[in-house]
């Protein structure tokens, strides 16, 4: 397929499955806003090396996504500089874990405001521009965790069960708009983040680093694999196609049978 002459934001793409997803999304010819936190050096060469790898524009949006404000220009600046905005990946998010009355409720805001609310307001702004167009690929990177639970993930756990559930909101407002709406689902996934937590926990434990991939693994997916940010950007590029047309408000889920248990 193609998505040349497409426009889409990608929240936290500077790394990770948000740049995995940026990625595939410009290998099939659509210009891409980034947006992200690092060093404003190292993503300059992010930007320059993926529209020069993909023959495509991108810009770079350094919004916090606290702040519906900066949200809001952010889909303002990628619709004046790139001209449209006719997919939207929402994918920023954080985590912190602790039991329940332990949990920090500045904490509880931040995860809340990054992993549910940041969609909102993109969406929030993002979807008259699809509506005008008669066009629109919304596609939200939900969790295993936004259909089923673990302990010490409570901000988290609601985020994502309420992403879920603005997905299936927005299906239903826009089914007859040409804009679709989905969650992604992934369960492990191997981004540097956590390979360097693999990494710690075999140090700390005195542990072969290929024993603590299998034991963090095995702890929730029948399949011993990680998915991999090259995957889900693959299955955003499917749902941005012709042939996911009638696909929306749902979930697909990446997780190695996870949520099958």
């Amino acid at each position: 397929m193609s998505l040349k002459g497409k426009v889409a934001i990608v929240t936290g793409s500077t790394s990770g499955i948000g740049l995995g997803i940026a990625r595939a999304l410009a290998a099939e010819g659509a210009a891409i806003m980034l947006n992200g936190f690092g060093p404003p050096a190292e993503i300059e060469v992010l930007r320059a090396s993926l529209a020069a790898d993909h023959a495509v524009t991108a810009a770079y949006s350094a919004a916090d996504m606290t702040d519906p404000l900066q949200i809001v220009a952010m889909v303002g600046d990628a619709h004046a500089q790139l001209g449209s905005v006719d997919i939207l990946v929402n994918n920023a998010g954080i985590q912190f874990t602790a039991a329940i009355e332990d949990f920090p409720a500045e904490r509880w805001n931040a995860v809340i405001a990054i992993n549910l609310s940041a969609a909102f307001h993109a969406m929030h702004a993002a979807i008259p521009i699809m509506k005008g167009a008669g066009w629109g690929r919304i596609i939200n990177i939900a969790s295993a965790h936004g259909l089923v639970a673990s302990g010490q993930k409570a901000a988290y756990v609601a985020a994502k069960h309420g992403l879920v559930g603005l997905t299936k909101v927005a299906g239903i407002e826009l089914a007859n708009d040409g804009v679709t709406c989905n969650a992604i689902c992934p369960g492990w996934v191997l981004t540097p983040l956590v390979q360097k937590q693999i990494d710690a926990r075999a140090e700390h434990e005195g542990k072969a680093v290929s024993d603590v991939r299998t034991a963090l693994l095995s702890e929730k997916q029948p399949m011993i694999e990680f998915s991999t940010p090259e995957q889900i950007g693959a299955m955003a590029v499917f749902l941005c196609s012709e042939a996911a047309k009638t696909i929306t408000g749902t979930t697909l889920s990446v997780d190695g049978g996870w949520t099958a248990m």
